[in-house]
């Protein structure tokens, strides 16, 4: 009954609203720049979900009418739904390959709130008019670390994924020790990396991002805090690879290293997405983060349908103490290189994590193949692919033009949204619930965060910026799959996607040299808040004045 009530409440406001915005948008014009008739329109933030015609200028959504309209170019969506394009916070293969077939895969805002970047001003200029898809980043907690334990300058536009792996993890490791990833900061240490951090957050970087399960004996908790405490004064999110992620033994299980950056958060008042919630304990941070939104936090995870996941051999979680001792599982079965095609025995492991420690891996997670169905169920939870680079079975770049089998990575980079679609269809799941978890719920909670471009995005309404995806609902579905050949296959299903108004995606074919995506991105502002951190202040801050008397006495006569 209580959820009938705020539906219907909900949905007597959107009617409301609707008509207001009819008034103001739904007036006839001379011509649209494109027009989408007869699809079944969906918007998740509204409930609404209709048969009308969509008419687009200037980028921006003007019209959802019954009303016939007609534009420069029409598309024609009978049979098919029409709604808001996918936001991707995880996808670290930012190349032209991984851009096209997250395109295919319907993404329309492919982001990196993991691994991140530094330069922000750098790498957005770059970048700018130059993809079709929408793109952001956050700042890289891991590149802060390594200018200052690794004393790396890490300069340019491209200090980001997809180089971390074969250049900027290579270049930390020449000398035999990943100090980013090894050794914890003192005081002096945490300012040089947070002043680091503060200048990119500055620069208008849309939140932090920390890979400290991969630093998890380097960045002690008082560190974590503190870089929470800095992205939370900008009103951002910190975005979070967990500690002890993927343990399921105690006294290091996953939910642990949720749990400290949940509590963060919380005391905090500051945004958090944890990444990837795929592995033990995953019910648990699920329930956490629903509980501490429903008390007004903005917190979320993401997680991904794949029962395998990907890294590189120089990983920490799949070295042996953690991927024996605390996973109990065994190479042979549970890791597999995409680029021999075959799974690899212990001995092969640790050749190649010496040699090559920044080469991709395959690693398979068995229990995950009884929980995938269970996540695409769950209210508030993200879908983000962790798309890896585009490289081929030598470690080069596939391209723009290069073949869509010569991928050998992750599946996940080219079918990740489709196949959200149908295992959820297959599942019984409401159509509506899976577009909220791919497109209306990224949105909000980023657009939560002051973020103005995700205000924006992510809702199929009058006045929302035209990122758009047409689906054939009944039979979207993935064709990646772990095969060497099929990595890369593109989804099938999705034969329109339009960004900032632009068809992007004709007949299923990503157009080339078409770039309407956009630079998501805070404004920059004129000072940096960070503020040092020493002992001496923690003290004037934290403890009481105490008397000069050392042994007062209480006088009883």
């Amino acid at each position: 009954m209580k959820k009938l009530l705020f539906l219907t409440i909900t949905l007597a406001t959107v009617i409301s609203c609707t008509n207001k915005e009819k008034k103001e948008l739904s007036n006839p014009i001379d011509g649209y720049d494109v027009v989408i008739l007869n699809g079944r329109v969906m918007d998740p933030e509204t409930m609404f979900d209709g048969v009308r015609n969509v008419g687009i200028k200037d980028g921006r959504i003007l019209a959802i009418t019954k009303d016939d309209i007609s534009g420069t170019e029409t598309i024609d969506a009978s049979g098919h739904v029409v709604t808001a394009g996918f936001i991707d916070y995880e996808q670290h293969g930012l190349d032209p390959f991984g851009i096209k077939v997250n395109l295919r895969d319907g993404v329309t805002t492919q982001m990196d709130f993991e691994v991140g970047a530094l330069n922000i001003p750098e790498w957005y200029e770059k970048r700018t008019g130059k993809t079709q898809a929408n793109f952001g980043t956050v700042a890289g907690q891991e590149y802060a670390r390594m200018r200052v334990h690794d004393k790396m300058s890490l300069k340019g536009p491209d200090i980001s994924m997809p180089y971390t792996l074969s250049v900027h993890r290579a270049e930390s490791a020449r000398d035999g020790h990943e100090g980013w990833a090894n050794d914890p900061s003192s005081y002096d240490q945490i300012n040089e990396i947070h002043a680091i951090l503060d200048e990119e957050l500055r620069q208008g970087a849309l939140g932090i991002g920390s890979l400290i399960g991969y630093a998890g004996k380097a960045i002690v908790s008082y560190e974590m805090y503190t870089t929470q405490k800095l992205a939370g004064q900008y009103g951002r999110v910190t975005s979070v690879h967990h500690r002890f992620h993927p343990s399921a033994t105690p006294p290091t299980e996953g939910p642990i290293g949720a749990k400290e950056l949940i509590s963060n958060a919380m005391t905090l008042n500051a945004p958090l997405q944890i990444h990837h919630d795929n592995e033990f304990g995953w019910w648990e941070n699920e329930e956490l983060l629903a509980n501490a939104r429903k008390q007004g936090y903005n917190v979320w995870a993401t997680y991904y349908p794949w029962i395998a996941g990907s890294g590189n051999y120089g990983a920490a979680i799949v070295n042996p103490p953690i991927w024996e001792d605390l996973m109990n599982y065994k190479y042979e079965e549970t890791i597999y290189d995409p680029q021999m095609d075959k799974f690899v025995t212990k001995e092969e492991f640790l050749k190649i994590a010496k040699e090559e420690p920044g080469r991709t891996l395959i690693a398979y997670s068995p229990p995950r193949k009884k929980w995938l169905p269970e996540w695409t169920k769950v209210e508030g939870f993200v879908v983000a692919g962790d798309g890896m680079p585009g490289l081929d079975k030598n470690g080069d770049f596939v391209g723009w033009d290069g073949a869509y089998e010569d991928y050998a990575g992750h599946p996940r980079l080219a079918g990740t949204h489709a196949t959200v679609l149908r295992v959820a269809r297959e599942n019984g799941v409401p159509l509506m619930h899976s577009l909220s978890q791919l497109s209306y719920w990224p949105a909000k909670f980023i657009g939560d965060t002051g973020l103005k471009a995700m205000q924006e995005r992510g809702r199929m309404q009058e006045g929302m910026i035209a990122d758009i995806v047409v689906i054939d609902a009944k039979n979207v579905t993935e064709h990646a799959t772990y095969k060497a050949g099929s990595n890369g296959l593109p989804s099938t299903g999705i034969p329109y996607v339009l960004v900032h108004g632009t068809i992007v995606v004709q007949n299923s074919k990503v157009l080339k040299d078409v770039n309407p995506g956009q630079p998501i991105r805070f404004p920059v502002e004129e000072k940096g808040r960070y503020q040092n951190i020493t002992e001496k202040d923690w003290k004037e801050q934290n403890l009481i004045e105490t008397s000069s008397l050392s042994n007062e006495t209480l006088d009883t006569k």
